[in-house]
């Protein structure tokens, strides 16, 4: 199995692209977010799932391997194939879907082309427990989570997490009809330039709620 590619880009489909690697050309499909940053000529390195049917064998190039196991755990979900789930990397990176996931966000999830809500619920509800999968030990979301359950720890677990603060605050804004990925923007937004992110969730609400009016 095909499980990294290093080459150059020499052509640029629709959805795909087509990696030329020791003279050998690769056809990889990817999502438009990745693919409108490429360019003919441009050196690069992917990594690769090989999806191996009877009738077809297809690749899909990632960014990273952050991106290639949240694929693969999307794919985990009943009715969810692979395009469903790159359509759903397409609209939400990793970091957003540990996010939409843990506040189970149908809002966000169902923003994908061809994820309907019957789906976005069954993803919800059905990674709940495999969010750690989602993220490699080594990205920016593990870590946070480790350092917050480390915290919370040392004060006897009564302390909120900072990645359940961001669930609850994400859950709480959805109910008042804010959409998803722009209730993850004010919240980063809010955490970055205030107090709000070692503070209660009440607090984190209202310093994203000033970042939404904005």
């Amino acid at each position: 199995m095909i499980g990294h590619l290093r080459g150059t880009v020499t052509a640029i489909d629709i959805d795909t692209v087509l990696i030329d690697v020791g003279g050998v050309g690769y056809e990889a499909y990817g999502h438009s977010r990745l693919l409108s940053r490429l360019s003919v000529g441009d050196p690069v390195s992917f990594s690769i799932e090989t999806i191996v049917r009877e009738d077809l064998i297809r690749l899909y190039a990632f960014e990273d391997e952050g991106e290639r196991r949240a694929f693969r755990v999307l794919q985990s979900v009943q009715g969810v194939g692979a395009k469903h789930a790159l359509a759903i990397l397409q609209v939400l990176p990793p970091s957003d879907l540990n996010d939409a996931i843990a506040a189970e966000d149908v809002t966000a999830l169902s923003r994908a082309n061809g994820v309907g809500k019957k789906i976005a619920q069954r993803i919800a509800v059905e990674l709940q427990s495999k969010l750690g999968a989602l993220a490699l030990p080594q990205s920016g979301v593990a870590l946070k989570k480790a350092a917050a359950s480390s915290v919370a720890a040392t004060h006897g677990g009564t302390s909120t997490t900072a990645s359940s603060a961001t669930a609850d605050a994400l859950s709480a804004l959805a109910n008042l009809g804010y959409d998803g990925v722009d209730a993850r923007r004010a919240i980063k937004q809010a955490m970055d330039h205030s107090e709000a992110a070692g503070e209660s969730v009440e607090a984190l609400i209202k310093a994203a709620l000033k970042q939404l009016a904005a």
